[in-house]
Order: C-alpha cells, then structure tokens, then sequence
C-alpha cells in the first residue's frame, strides 16, 4: 500500500499504526533560590544596596551614606577623595546611631529633617552625660602643669586709618603731622576701613592676631605712638597705639574661671566619646561594605 504524502510539518500528527506520538520533554520546575536569582537577573541587575549599619532593628544602607557624600561634594564642589570617603565615614556612623538612640527615646520623630536630628541629638547627649564636676584640687593641679600657658599675653589697643592710595597715605601722615590729637576725627573722615565711624578703634590685640606687616608695626610703637604708612593687600594703613599691656604670669584666681571652662570641655568631651564608643558596640557596623562599593 502506498502511504499517501504528508508534508514534514504534519508527519509528528500522523499516527497509521498507532504508536504514541513523541512528546518534548517538560522542564522541571527551579528551585525557589534560583528562581530568586532568575527574577532578581530579569530585573536589569540591580546593584546591591547593603547594610552598613544596624542599631536596634534599624537599618543605615550604602545608599544613606552615598547620599551624605553627594551633599559633602556639594557644599565644597570638588570630587572627594577615596581617603576624604573613608575619613567621613566614621562620622557619619556615630551620627546615624546617635539618631537612631534619640529616635528610640522618643526625642525624635519618623521623617524629621536634618536640623530637627541635631536638636533631637543634643537632647540626647544632654540627659545622657551626667553633670560635670571640676574640683578646685583639678583646677590647681592644672594651673600647676600649665601655668606658661596661663600667662597674660602682651597687647596693643589700636586705631587706624586705611586709604586705598599712597598718596591718600602721604596726605593722612602730614594732617597728623600738623594735628597729633586729631587722629579720630581724621578717621571718621579719611578712613575707608569699617571702624572709621568709630574713629578707627580696631580693638585690642595680642601677638598671632593680626595680619603680619600690622602686627610688625604695632608691637614696635609705644603707647601713642603713631606709625609710618604700612601697605597690605587692602591699601595703607597709618596705626595709632592707644594702650599696651606687657606679658606677665597671671594667678591661680585669674586663671582658674579660664581653667575651668577647659576643664569641663575635656571632661564633656570625653563622655560624648564613650556614650558613642557604647552605642556602637551595641551596633552591628560594615565598614568594608561602604568604602568598597562607595562610587570614587
């Protein structure tokens, strides 16, 4: 018998004798982790945003920290280093867990801005450091150690007249020559400095806090002295000394409010540090994930 002609496409259907026709084979089903890792490809590789940061159930990502790195930039607009990145990173961990800790005090709200972090921030290292004591004992050890440091700084109390010419300098230097006492008047009148109103009265100075040729014509002057016309980036300047204090060791009682202040910072200081180091051993913190994977 002749088989009548099926074309190719067909011939799986055809079955003349009956035999089963062939079947493809089913794909078996993937393992819900590779199917996680299927579906987690179809999205486009979506890179990985990990935990940098984990303090009482909350989360600090990668992401948070990039985003403090783009407003650093910002502000300062030049690209940061990789060095700058690794350097602002601790920073930015001890202040995510500190408003995390404020947070879980209920001193700060979800969804609060930057300024009301740092309220709520200082709230917490307010109730969290206990008060300060310095004791007298404290202050006199320190003066003891420290009593060149504590030592009252020779000043000069200064006026001055600044013109933007020399031959506004020269014009200044003869009225002076012809009116010493006029000095005030000339400034309220001549000066182009902001203090001129005040008939030039700069404040009083100790060595380091004036620009270099200033101080160098200051320091030489005896009290009323008036100098000769002294140039600097801004323009000429002529300088009257109204008062001198000589340098001179200051007492136990000058020096102790002084002391106490850098006393109770140094203290502050150092339980702020230790309220953090705590804070942090509490925390599970990957610093290797956010310098790897930050963008240079």
């Amino acid at each position: 018998m002749r088989l009548p002609h099926i074309p190719p496409a067909a011939r799986i259907a055809y079955n003349p004798r009956g035999l089963r026709a062939p079947t493809m084979p089913v794909p078996k089903l993937l393992p819900p982790f590779l199917a996680a890792l299927a579906a987690a490809s179809c999205r486009g590789g979506r890179p990985p945003d990990p935990v940098i940061l984990e303090l009482d159930q909350q989360l600090v990502r990668r992401s948070d920290f990039d985003r403090h790195l783009a407003e650093v930039e910002a502000r300062g607009g030049v690209p940061l280093s990789p060095e700058v990145r690794r350097g602002l990173l601790d920073a930015f961990l001890e202040e995510r867990a500190l408003v995390i800790e404020a947070r879980g005090r209920g001193l700060l709200g979800e969804g609060a801005g930057r300024e009301d972090e740092q309220k709520a921030v200082a709230a917490l290292l307010s109730q969290a450091v206990a008060p300060l004591e310095i004791t007298d004992q404290e202050v006199a050890a320190y003066y003891r150690d420290h009593a060149a440091e504590m030592a009252v700084p020779e000043t000069v109390t200064l006026r001055q007249i600044l013109v933007p010419t020399l031959n506004e300098a020269r014009e200044v230097r003869r009225r002076l020559a012809r009116s010493p006492r006029d000095f005030e008047n000339i400034a309220r009148q001549a000066s182009k400095a902001p203090e001129a109103g005040n008939g030039g009265l700069m404040g009083t100075f100790a060595r380091g806090q004036l620009p270099a040729e200033l101080e160098a014509a200051a320091f030489a002057l005896p009290a009323g002295g008036t100098s000769d016309i002294v140039e600097t980036s801004l323009g000429y300047h002529v300088l009257r000394v109204e008062a001198r204090q000589e340098g001179r060791g200051s007492t136990l009682q000058e020096a102790q409010g002084r002391i106490r202040g850098l006393l109770t910072r140094e203290k502050s200081d150092r339980s702020v540090r230790q309220f953090v180091a705590d804070l942090l051993a509490r925390a599970k913190v990957n610093h290797a994930a956010a310098t790897r994977l930050s963008p240079s």
